[in-house]
């Protein structure tokens, strides 16, 4: 497996200086590349696994359906027996929805990034969510260990008449550990499309906390999570839709939110800044809960994870 064809072609000069080579190493050992590939179509109103491919460290549990509202909805979670990302690793995970699926997929645990003393760690994510599917992909917080260097790019390729709604949460590393942005750098990416290959929306987010005042005003001030939910859906809803997360988390006091509608109004984008991951996700949680029961109609209800 050339690891080359799991690297984005486009990666930015500040992560790119790191990379020296690493050899695909044995069990256990950093180098990895994890491949997971999924679709997901509706037949008889219920979502299933149509194809599924994945190599290890990447896995996905077989499908549940926890929701009496939404019944054929599937959900899914990825999971990483590795328990975190490695230097040297190259992940790759595509997702692709077809005839009127909806799911909800989201990780067994957060993603952490292991400390580094050479080159860096990157993930790729192509989302697919084809005419009339419905997608949420919630996944948990991304942990930079000390000295530890990550690139992630998202492709999110969404149908006009679809909805996904996709978030990502930073968190400033082992804060249990009194680790505050002791990492290199975090690069995050994500870049969205619709189903004839026009622009909706793109955002880059670069932290290099030892070349960064991160407590500045205009950056993270007095928070140390940062969090983004991107909700890509029909024109028709989205200033309604906007409108309703504003009513709805303007009265919060744990966190500092503010939304946008995004070019063309091709959808919605919530920031969110706290200091707790469960405010963070709380935030995120009711969101979804919102948007869910504007596109759907229909409960959502969060799902526990043991």
């Amino acid at each position: 497996m050339n690891k080359l064809d799991f690297v984005s072609d486009d990666i930015p000069n500040e992560v790119q200086k790191y990379n020296s080579e690493i050899k695909q190493l044995e069990v256990g050992k950093s180098g990895k590349v994890g491949i997971l590939e999924i679709e997901l179509k509706q037949g008889n109103n219920k979502t299933t696994i149509t194809k599924q491919f994945s190599q290890v460290p990447l896995q996905i549990q077989r499908a549940i359906y926890p929701e009496e509202s939404l019944p054929g909805m599937a959900y899914l979670y990825i999971i990483s027996p590795s328990g975190g990302i490695l230097q040297g690793d190259r992940y790759k995970i595509d997702v692709t929805l077809k005839n009127n699926a909806t799911s909800h997929i989201t990780t067994q645990g957060a993603t952490r990034i292991y400390s580094m003393n050479s080159n860096f760690a990157s993930q790729i994510t192509n989302i697919t969510v084809d005419d009339n599917c419905y997608l949420e992909y919630i996944p948990d917080q991304i942990i930079p260990y000390q000295n530890s260097r990550y690139y992630q790019k998202v492709n999110l390729n969404v149908h006009d008449n679809a909805t996904m709604i996709y978030s990502e949460v930073l968190a400033p590393g082992r804060m249990a550990m009194n680790e505050y942005f002791d990492y290199d750098i975090c690069y995050l990416r994500t870049y969205c499309k619709n189903q004839e290959n026009q622009f909706r929306c793109l955002e880059n987010m670069k932290i290099e906390p030892k070349n960064q005042n991160l407590t500045s005003s205009g950056v993270l001030g007095k928070y140390k999570i940062v969090g983004t939910v991107y909700i890509l859906t029909k024109k028709e809803c989205i200033s309604e839709l906007e409108n309703m997360i504003n009513d709805n988390l303007e009265k919060l006091e744990e966190v500092s939110i503010g939304t946008s509608i995004l070019p063309n109004e091709s959808g919605v984008i919530v920031k969110i800044l706290g200091n707790s991951t469960e405010d963070i996700f709380a935030t995120i949680y009711n969101t979804l809960k919102i948007t869910r029961k504007k596109i759907l109609g229909a409960r959502f209800s969060k799902i526990r994870k043991n």
